[in-house]
């Protein structure tokens, strides 16, 4: 009986320990399990913080390679995509990033006389703006061939995917072009895509990568002649056009002697006597003809050899210099291309404008509100200047013809001609909708706007001294440089000799300029 009851407690004993190790092991789980999710919310608390770190730290070196680098803002990256012996064309890329709202590529076209940009379709649209030269572009619109002339000042609109060619057609003159290209619908891969139609060796035609039997039931043609004419063509995307290196018939005629003409003309007119009333209306029709070659040959135009095919008149072309300026005075002037002025620009959504400054005048500081600004310098030389919304200097560069800048929306700016001659630039805005540039200065600044206590009181001035410092300049927009407009004598601070007025005076030049950007960025 004893050992059954020993037994029983030596049972009870060991159950009682092995709960004790359960539910001490179950505590011990439930304490590990609890420090371990303690631990990993401070571990992922501690990444993100440290990620935190990391991204401002990179923030900080961006921010402070670029004030290193003065010329971010210029876009300097040109590569060349296509280069023949006829022409070639090179693009500027923008760069990319978040203040980018719109990222366009600039374009850089240039054609020996006589020459071909072949036909093909490109993954982005296109702008085009005929800087010197003459050209004739032909455009698939509405299913149908549209041929236009275009000339110095004239813009025309690409769209993505629609086939196009571009002929130099002036005698003895290059043609450049200057030409906007819209990543938005693009493939992605590389810059922008060409998918030539004409080509053989060098361009490959996108017809090339269809099997030849298929190419050939669908021309129902040959094998051979698939062949044939997808694989002469050899000399690149710009090609001079055939006969284009001999001289026409006119200049050679031109080049003859007196009676060598006549015989020339004889021939050209097959010169004889009719036999009979019969063969003396033939005769009339051979010499109508003839002459209509003649004077074909002398205005350099040919027969149209297009058989049947039918034309289509494709959208207007706009000519920039022929527009009335939108601001003019004796500084300068400038143009600004809309939606509203030009259709096209409404299915890009992209901007044109124009500015021409007089030698030493500026373009007065200013704030683009809606879009981002891409300029191109066509002459002249100069020098831009952007801010940061800190109030500190972005770029303070120098600029000359060829080159790219950009300045984005709210950043202000202003470009200054240099004294030696006018400055002439270019440019594409990222909206087609009407850009309204808030000026800093002049006499249609916000500031002129705004004059009150409350401008006054930001400035830590009075609204008397204000005014005086607002009013001072009275020209608007494009601003005349020191030589050209001197100092007012009523403006001139008087000789009072009180040196705490001369020194308010100082301080409130120094401070005015940071005050300005930051109010107008607070707005923004």
């Amino acid at each position: 009986m004893k050992a059954k009851m020993g037994n029983r407690a030596a049972l009870l004993v060991l159950l009682l320990v092995l709960c004790y190790g359960m539910a001490k092991a179950m505590a011990i789980s439930f304490a590990e399990e609890e420090d371990f999710g303690r631990e990993k919310e401070e571990r992922e608390e501690w990444e993100e913080m440290e990620s935190r770190k990391e991204r401002e730290q990179r923030w900080r070196e961006r921010e402070e390679s670029e004030e290193e680098t003065d010329d971010w803002f210029l876009l300097q990256d040109s590569k060349s995509v296509i280069r023949t012996e006829a022409g070639e064309m090179s693009v500027i890329k923008s760069l990319g990033g978040k203040i980018w709202d719109r990222p366009l590529h600039i374009g850089f076209i240039t054609m020996e006389p006589q020459t071909l940009f072949i036909p093909q379709y490109l993954d982005s649209s296109m702008i085009i703006f005929v800087r010197r030269g003459e050209a004739k572009i032909g455009l698939i619109y509405k299913d149908e061939l549209g041929e236009r002339r275009l000339k110095v000042g004239d813009l025309y609109r690409i769209p993505a995917g629609s086939a196009f060619y571009l002929v130099n057609t002036a005698e003895g003159q290059r043609l450049h072009i200057v030409c906007s290209i819209d990543p938005s619908e693009s493939l992605g891969i590389g810059t922008f895509q060409s998918f030539f139609i004409g080509g053989g060796k060098y361009p490959t035609s996108v017809l090339a990568g269809f099997e030849r039997e298929t190419l050939s039931n669908a021309f129902n043609v040959s094998f051979s002649e698939v062949r044939d004419i997808l694989s002469r063509q050899r000399e690149g995307p710009i090609v001079y056009l055939p006969e284009s290196h001999s001289p026409s018939t006119w200049t050679k005629f031109l080049h003859m002697k007196e009676g060598d003409r006549l015989q020339h003309l004889k021939k050209l007119v097959d010169f004889h006597e009719p036999r009979d009333d019969e063969e003396e209306e033939e005769q009339q029709q051979q010499q109508t003809w003839s002459w209509r070659k003649l004077l074909n040959s002398v205005l350099g135009k040919e027969p149209n050899k297009r058989g049947d095919k039918r034309t289509r008149r494709t959208p207007d072309s706009y000519n920039l210099y022929k527009r009335r300026p939108d601001f003019k005075n004796n500084y300068g002037w400038s143009v600004a291309l809309d939606e509203s002025d030009y259709t096209p620009l409404k299915h890009s959504g992209i901007g044109v404008f124009l500015v021409n400054l007089t030698a030493g005048s500026m373009m007065a500081p200013h704030v683009n509100p809606t879009a981002t600004e891409y300029g191109i310098v066509l002459s002249g030389s100069g020098t831009i200047q952007i801010v940061y919304p800190n109030g500190t200097s972005a770029m303070n560069a120098n600029i000359s013809e060829g080159d790219v800048f950009w300045v984005p929306k709210y950043f202000p700016f202003c470009q200054i001609a240099s004294r030696n001659g006018p400055l002439e630039f270019f440019g594409f805005t990222t909206s087609a909708r009407r850009n309204r540039p808030q000026f800093l200065v002049g006499a249609s600044s916000i500031l002129r706007t705004m004059l009150g206590p409350e401008l006054a009181a930001a400035f830590g001035v009075s609204e008397e001294k204000l005014q005086r410092f607002v009013y001072a300049q009275e020209e608007a927009v494009i601003l005349p440089s020191p030589k050209a407009a001197p100092p007012d004598e009523k403006m001139k601070p008087k000789e009072t000799g009180e040196e705490e007025k001369e020194k308010e005076k100082e301080i409130m030049f120094e401070e005015a300029p940071k005050v300005i950007t930051e109010m107008i960025m607070g707005f923004a």
